[in-house]
């Protein structure tokens, strides 16, 4: 059975935090993740959503390590007494030294913390290196068509070092209601104009197509549906019409397991 996780802008008010991943838990959600996008730090706001909850796996994806070093995340990971034995740490990187940070920095944060490292990837390389060195790997704009190639990839790179293959997850946008396909197309255009760009053009398809627009709660899960199968938990990275604690609960609800 594919899993369900959620995912949150790292930006989201903390009681919206709280409040939503307290919700994501009581549905049944497997894991509640935030992203770590520039200066905003998803590993600080995660501490918001542990007070919150008791047993839902918590994740950050991903932490660009050429912006912060992992000794860095490992220090936050403690300031803000994150629990370990539920901790996802996403890391990543997109500079000339990628995989030899990767390589390190997934060996630093789980020899210092105990926890379990998920690796950001796209393309074949990273893919490779992920079954290599990670115990999870999280696609992001990815299509089921490639992230069935992707999984493919870190396959071989598991086996190749002679490790079991890591589990795999998956960022699907998910909007709802009025200007849902606005708000993907907004956010597309983020990553599309900047270091996604080959990413898009290499897979052969735009933003909207590896996300859900559902005009209704219904459509959410009949559009996840095409994902089972793929990889072992898809996590529905919420792009609510506004920054309330209604609008979060409106998606997660929609998109529950």
């Amino acid at each position: 059975m594919l899993r369900r996780g959620v995912a949150l802008y790292a930006g989201t008010p903390a009681a919206v935090i709280a409040q939503s991943s307290h919700a994501a838990e009581e549905l049944g959600y497997h894991s509640f993740w935030l992203n770590h996008p520039g200066a905003t730090d998803g590993v600080a706001g995660l501490a918001d959503a542990a007070r919150a909850t008791h047993a839902i796996e918590l994740g950050v994806g991903v932490v660009p390590l050429h912006t912060r070093p992992a000794a860095s995340v490992v220090a936050g990971v403690r300031e803000h007494a994150l629990p370990v034995d539920r901790l996802l740490v996403g890391i990543g990187s997109a500079n000339a030294g990628a995989f030899r940070l990767a390589r390190e920095g997934a060996s630093l944060i789980r020899d210092e913390l105990h926890c379990r490292v998920v690796m950001g990837a796209l393309g074949e390389g990273a893919c490779r290196l992920a079954g290599e060195i990670a115990d999870g790997v999280l696609f992001n704009w990815l299509t089921p068509t490639h992230a069935r190639r992707s999984a493919e990839w870190v396959g071989d790179g598991a086996r190749k070092a002679g490790r079991p293959i890591p589990k795999l997850y998956s960022y699907v946008r998910v909007a709802l209601g009025d200007n849902a396909r606005g708000r993907i197309e907004e956010e597309g255009a983020r990553y599309a104009g900047g270091s996604y760009q080959a990413h898009f053009e290499r897979m052969g398809a735009q933003p909207i197509e590896t996300a859900v627009v559902a005009s209704s709660p219904g459509e959410v899960s009949e559009q996840l549906h095409v994902w089972q199968g793929v990889v072992d938990e898809v996590v529905l990275r919420l792009l609510p019409a506004a920054m309330s604690v209604e609008a979060h609960l409106e998606l997660l609800h929609a998109g529950k397991p």
